[in-house]
């Protein structure tokens, strides 16, 4: 799919966030004198080719009393991975999960979860749950604690000028 020049400003306008308002789409559309029909559709038609991934909420934890955060890092069987990172991604307490390749000999681990706390026996207490489920498929675990946040950006594209 090629960005005409609606698709692009649609992308400029949303790259920063939706507005905070109750009908936002209404909104962003009527900033760019489109329908909101036409916004959404659109949208939907990016998301599906791909162009865009998705449209979500990026929350700064910290604000939210979660000020210990932790990466966990599982090597897990292969064969496995997929189904263990689905029952892993779909835990309440992971906001994010995937598999990387692993870098070997220095990097083992291929399926990561992201998970948040307020405290770090509380991130513990989760990585503990993690590793019950992940049973005999799992042979190696560990976490990155975080230590502040960094600025949460998507791709942002440069105004034509």
């Amino acid at each position: 799919m090629t960005l005409d020049t609606t698709d692009r400003q649609i992308i400029e306008a949303l790259q920063s966030g939706l507005p905070l308002v109750a009908e936002p789409y209404a909104e962003v559309a009527a900033s760019l004198n489109l329908s909101e029909d036409v916004l959404t559709t659109r949208l939907a038609a990016m998301k599906a080719s791909g162009v865009i991934r998705r449209i979500a909420a990026a929350p700064n934890h910290y604000k939210l009393g979660m000020t210990a955060n932790g990466m966990t890092v599982w090597d897990v069987e292969d064969d496995k991975i997929a189904e263990l990172g689905a029952l892993i991604g779909a835990l309440p307490f992971v906001t994010h999960c995937y598999e990387r390749p692993r870098a070997l000999p220095d990097w083992r681990y291929n399926l990561f979860a992201m998970v948040h706390g307020s405290s770090r026996e509380e991130v513990e207490e989760k990585r503990a749950r993690i590793k019950d489920i992940l049973g005999d498929a799992l042979h190696a675990s560990d976490v990155l604690v975080s230590t502040r946040i960094l600025k949460k950006t998507g791709l942002r594209l440069r105004k034509r000028g």
